[in-house]
């Protein structure tokens, strides 16, 4: 059997440590949080290599956890506080959400496929995370309930920026997202100044789209 212990501190030792990932709350819950749990089980030997994971077979697109250190990245830039309401859009089986939860203070993990969304739950009751709510609805509309959000976290790429979404934001709130297609996508940080959403490039990451998230072509004569 694998020893995932050992899995999981070489995960944090050689792609999150070694990516400039210095939030300690942070590693400490990478540490802790069995990656493992969140894959299906003929997937648990590369819950932890460098590699978005598919937790969905039959699902097209395939849906797939994001490598660690994408994850680890776009969270410590997102600057979660300790009291901070996250909006975590396309958690899947409800891994980022539950890393979430180690440092936010209330966390909706947001997921259109149903049956994703009841392994997420499931999961995450099972490992203690109370402060993580599993919602269940299209993930470009957000869920607008339980915003206003201090941080909006996309997992996945998403080929425009997300205006749309600008109004669950507080003002000052961050949303952070990979956009762009394949390997010319750049993880960006975006605040809601105002009603406006202002944004800047943190690191080269490439991610699968979210469902929703494609650019719809334009019609040219």
């Amino acid at each position: 059997m694998a020893d995932f212990s050992v899995a999981r501190r070489t995960m944090v030792d050689t792609q999150v440590r070694t990516s400039d990932v210095t939030d300690l709350r942070l590693v400490a819950a990478m540490l802790d949080l069995p990656r493992e749990r969140f894959v299906p089980q003929d997937k648990m030997a590369i819950a932890y290599l460098d590699f978005d994971v598919p937790v969905t077979a039959l699902v097209q697109p395939v849906r797939r956890l994001l490598k660690p250190m994408v994850i680890a990245k776009l969270i410590q830039a997102a600057d979660v506080g300790v009291t901070d309401c996250v909006l975590d859009i396309g958690c899947a089986t409800g891994y980022s959400s539950a890393l979430l939860g180690r440092l936010a203070g209330s966390v909706i993990a947001l997921e259109e496929d149903a049956s994703l969304a009841q392994i997420a739950g499931k999961t995450l009751t099972a490992l203690g995370a109370a402060n993580v709510t599993v919602a269940t609805g299209p993930l470009t509309a957000g869920w607008p309930a339980g915003g206003p959000y201090d941080v909006i976290i996309l997992e996945g790429a998403t080929e425009f920026v997300p205006v749309g979404l600008r109004g669950q934001l507080k003002d000052g709130g961050r949303l952070v997202c990979v956009l762009g297609r394949g390997p010319a996508g750049k993880a960006m940080l975006f605040r809601s100044l105002e009603g406006e959403l202002s944004g800047r490039t943190i690191f080269d990451a490439a991610a699968p789209v979210l469902p929703g998230f494609t650019q719809t072509p334009e019609f040219v004569f």
